[in-house]
């Protein structure tokens, strides 16, 4: 068993998207898509973490496996939730129709249909996968409600008179779209509505997440060819404050949008409740190359999402911010889990950590890793957030392979994967930088 603190990366081989991200007897349950043979996407796994206070992790191995025809090529992304002491997983079960020839682990032209499956644990460890999975929501047959093969990621949860479930879909490959669904026991769900925009946010809808906050309702969603440039990723995470009727589950999402994190390299957020019960996003932080111990993948720091003056904010989680209290005087004597970096950063002024610049231009806060990332075609280099108004202050969160920046107590976030970053902090304009470890 690996133990692991602040960052939750891959025990080994590859991970993906953050599944099933729940509290439940006294622990958080965080699993998540693995493909344990290699350091590289294949047949999904769903792998599984434990925590008592999102900070130090401990990996329980593998939590559910192919085993049955609508998820012979892969447990997907899915959700859980609680119900009479029992944790619920749902999944999106995958059958390839014509493997590849060269890599049993992936198919040919996206030819497979795709199924939600759930399955029961009496104490969110054992998961019986013999014998203990069932079809909830067979392969779509009609292709004016969804795709029978981009439709997935399950996102549960309980309104006011049943349980309601939301699935990522396309309709035509033309635009993505939400597919919303009722049920009052569990295991019979009925299609209600669904919700779209246009081409111009994505030709499918991964992962959607809806919740509520104190301060307004909220959609996350992983949008597939949202930005139209040549740079990688094309697919991203954006979010929207909306309106939702729950007896007719009709959502009205506006034209403006956020992107979840302005480094532009998370992706498939999910919420889950914490045990005081603060709304608490995670999501993937993909990774264009093996790390030199032979992993790749790995999850943002835990992030409470909040809504003001409908604006949505992903502050650092109180218990990663308690994490990051002892006062050092340099960065060598940081624990080998990173450290914080915190200071103002006015107009013109700027650092650089290790390598990573960050600077303050035209209001705006803008990061270059390009001296600590590798370099290839379509290389997303440089990042930036909207204008903010007045000082922006920093919280900087940096570990060997991520690099985190708070702005303003959760107004913007930028998050970006690095490699081989310095341990030297420099400045030019900034008054102070406290370290904590």
């Amino acid at each position: 068993m690996k133990r692991q603190r602040l960052h939750l990366k891959a025990p080994d081989n590859w991970v993906n998207d953050p599944n099933g991200f729940i509290y439940y007897k006294g622990y958080y349950h965080l699993f998540y898509q693995y493909f344990p043979y290699g350091p590289r996407w294949g047949t999904m796994h769903w792998g599984h973490a434990v925590s008592r206070d999102l900070v130090n992790w401990e990996h329980k191995g593998l939590a559910l496996y192919p085993t049955v025809r609508e998820d012979q090529n892969g447990c997907f992304s899915g959700s859980a939730i609680v119900e009479d002491g029992k944790l619920y997983l749902v999944y999106t079960g995958v059958r390839y129709e014509v493997v590849n020839p060269e890599d049993p682990h992936t198919c040919l032209n996206d030819q497979f249909e795709s199924a939600q499956l759930m399955i029961v644990s009496e104490d969110g460890i054992h998961f019986d996968n013999e014998k203990g999975k069932k079809v909830i929501i067979p392969p779509l047959t009609d292709p004016e409600i969804g795709d029978r093969t981009h439709t997935r990621d399950p996102k549960i949860w309980r309104g006011s008179d049943a349980w309601y479930l939301v699935l990522g879909s396309t309709m035509e490959e033309k635009y993505g779209e939400t597919l919303f669904y009722r049920s009052t026991d569990l295991l019979n769900w009925t299609y209600v509505n669904k919700a779209w925009k246009g081409p111009e946010y994505g030709w499918m809808w991964e992962c959607p997440d809806y919740f509520e906050t104190e301060g307004g309702k909220v959609l996350l969603l992983s949008a597939m060819g949202f930005l139209k440039n040549n740079e990688k990723e094309k697919n991203q995470s954006i979010c929207f404050p909306v309106e939702f009727d729950e007896a007719s589950c009709r959502l009205q999402i506006p034209d403006a949008y956020q992107f979840l994190d302005y480094g532009l390299d998370l992706y498939a957020p999910q919420t889950t409740l914490d045990e005081e019960g603060r709304r608490v996003m995670i999501a993937w932080v993909r990774m264009p190359k093996v790390t030199e111990d032979g992993w790749i993948g790995m999850f943002c720091t835990p992030r409470v999402v909040e809504v003001k003056n409908g604006h949505i904010c992903f502050k650092m989680h109180p218990n990663i911010k308690s994490a990051y209290s002892r006062d050092i005087s340099g960065t060598e004597e940081a624990p080998e889990d990173g450290y914080m970096a915190v200071f103002d950063l006015e107009e013109g002024a700027g650092a650089d950590i290790g390598g990573f610049r960050i600077s303050r231009v035209n209001g705006r806060v803008k990061v270059d890793r390009t001296a600590v990332y590798p370099s290839f075609e379509g290389a997303h280099l440089v990042s930036e957030t909207p204008v903010i108004a007045g000082t922006a202050h920093l919280e900087v969160l940096v570990d060997q392979h991520l690099i985190e920046i708070y702005i303003n107590d959760g107004e913007y976030v930028i998050s970006n994967a690095v490699y081989g970053a310095g341990k030297q902090i420099t400045t030019e304009g900034v008054d102070m930088v406290r370290l904590y470890g």
